[in-house]
């Protein structure tokens, strides 16, 4: 096993690399350390981070893309058998172009007049979204199996494989911390309440986007304590 060190390349505008490739939960405190300090000070610094070597193999990422192609390219009516909930307490299913708007308000849902106005250019993405079924609070909705059968099965084991990734991840926060439990994170997550979502941008005209006519998703601040983003060859934060 080569040597570990407390310093982190870059890339890509500067966002830091941290190699978990030493992590293992057998793995001696001192080892852990040098690889959370790492993660801490890229959140510090940046509020950004690659993680290399996780735990999620990549052709299960992979696999998740290709999934997620398939269901995009279904018909319209076939993804509206599994529809996002009415209101937004509910953040379940499939989301059509325009019927979600992500914006960076905090606080004023009850603002009738501020969310018109932020409605007023639509977020031009579909978005189907998956959490555990053991969770009432966001109860699943899933597409019939046969609309696209093994679409579920893999999309469970796939959030799992996720939670078992950001387990990682708050563990090695708090050792980066300096907190005296490493699973001090973990007390306050069960696994249930997470959320996995598949984005698609449809093809849109520039001049709109230039216009500000549609928007694909504005700057915006996430709600949880660790968002992960798989990234396919396209790029981007979303």
């Amino acid at each position: 096993m080569g040597s570990l060190t407390n310093e982190t390349t870059t890339e890509h505008g500067g966002i830091p690399i941290v190699d978990f490739a030493h992590w293992t939960d057998d793995a001696p405190l001192e080892q852990k350390q040098v690889i959370a300090s790492q993660l801490i000070r890229a959140c510090q610094s940046v509020g950004f981070v690659y993680i290399t070597n996780h735990l999620i193999p990549p052709e299960k990422i992979q696999e998740a893309f290709a999934w997620s192609q398939k269901l995009f390219a279904l018909k319209q009516e076939d993804k509206l058998l599994a529809p996002h909930p009415p209101g937004h307490a509910v953040h379940r299913g499939y989301s059509w172009p325009g019927l979600e708007k992500v914006s960076n308000s905090m606080g004023d849902e009850e603002d009738s007049g501020l969310v018109d106005k932020l409605r007023q250019v639509e977020d031009f993405k579909e978005s189907y979204e998956i959490g555990s079924d053991a969770y009432p609070d966001q109860p699943n909705v899933w597409l019939p199996e046969h609309v696209l059968p093994g679409y579920r099965a893999f999309m469970t084991d796939f959030y799992w494989r996720s939670w078992a990734n950001a387990k990682m991840i708050l563990k090695a926060m708090a050792i980066g911390l300096r907190l005296p439990d490493e699973d001090f994170f973990l007390r306050f997550h069960t696994g249930h309440e997470n959320q996995l979502r598949l984005l698609h941008y449809p093809p849109v005209e520039a001049k709109r986007v230039e216009e500000g006519a549609v928007a694909r998703m504005d700057a915006h601040s996430d709600w949880g304590s660790v968002t992960m983003l798989f990234q396919d060859e396209c790029g981007g934060l979303q």
